[in-house]
C-alpha cells in the first residue's frame, strides 16, 4: 500500500495521466494533451490547498485552479481567459471576506478591483470601458463603506462615479479646457496682483 502522498506514487499517475491524454489527442478528441495535463496539474495543486483549513489558502488554491482553466481552456474561447484568471483571483477575495468578513474586510477592495478587470475583458467593445472600470471601482470603495463600516470610502466611491460619468458622456476633454482656463486665469491674477504692489 502506497504511503500517503507518496511522491514515486503521484509521479507514477502523472505518467498514466500525460499517456491518457496523449492517447486521446492521437483520436482527435483533445486539441493539445500538454495543454491539458498541464491544466490538469494546476487544478490538483489549487484543490489541495483548497482542501486545507486555513483562510489563506483560498488565495492560492483558486489562484492555480483559475491558471488551470486558462491553460485548459479550448482555443475557440481564448478571448476569455483573461476574464477566467482575473474572475478566479476575484473569487478569491470574495471567499476570504465571506469566511473572515470583519477581520479581514481589506479583501473587498482586491475583490471588486479584480471583479472589476475580469468584466472590462468580456465587455462588447461598444462599451466603454473606461467608465465601467471607473463605475466598477466605485462600486467597490462604496461596498467597503456598506459592509465594513469605514465612512472615508465613500469619499474615492464618490469622485471615480463622477469621473465615470465624465468619461462616459466625453466631458474629460471639455474639464481639461475648464481647467487649463482657470489655471490661466488664476496666474493671471497673481501676475496681476504682484505688479499692483509694486
Amino acid at each position: 500500500m502506497f504511503r500517503r502522498w507518496d511522491p514515486i506514487a503521484i509521479g507514477g499517475l502523472l505518467l498514466i495521466l500525460a499517456g491518457g491524454l496523449y492517447v486521446l489527442q492521437a483520436q482527435g478528441i483533445l486539441e493539445s494533451a500538454s495543454r491539458m495535463f498541464w491544466a490538469i496539474v494546476f487544478f490538483l495543486a489549487g484543490a489541495s490547498f483548497l482542501m486545507m483549513d486555513a483562510w489563506w489558502a483560498v488565495l492560492p488554491g483558486l489562484t492555480l485552479i483559475g491558471l488551470g482553466g486558462m491553460i485548459g481552456l479550448p482555443n475557440r474561447f481564448e478571448v476569455y481567459r483573461g476574464a477566467l484568471f482575473l474572475g478566479a483571483l476575484a473569487l478569491a477575495f470574495w471567499v476570504v471576506y465571506l469566511r473572515e468578513q470583519r477581520a479581514r474586510w481589506w479583501s473587498l477592495i482586491p475583490a471588486g478591483v479584480l471583479s472589476t478587470l475580469a468584466a472590462t475583458q468580456i465587455v462588447p467593445p461598444w462599451l466603454n470601458q473606461a467608465s465601467i472600470f471607473l463605475w466598477g471601482m466605485a462600486l467597490t470603495f462604496a461596498l467597503v463603506a456598506l459592509l465594513a463600516g469605514m465612512s472615508w470610502a465613500w469619499y474615492p466611491a464618490g469622485i471615480l462615479a463622477v469621473l465615470g460619468l465624465f468619461v462616459l458622456v466625453g466631458w474629460m476633454k471639455l474639464f481639461s479646457y475648464l481647467l487649463g482656463f482657470l489655471l490661466i486665469v488664476g496666474g493671471g491674477a497673481l501676475i496681476y496682483g504682484a505688479l499692483r504692489r509694486r
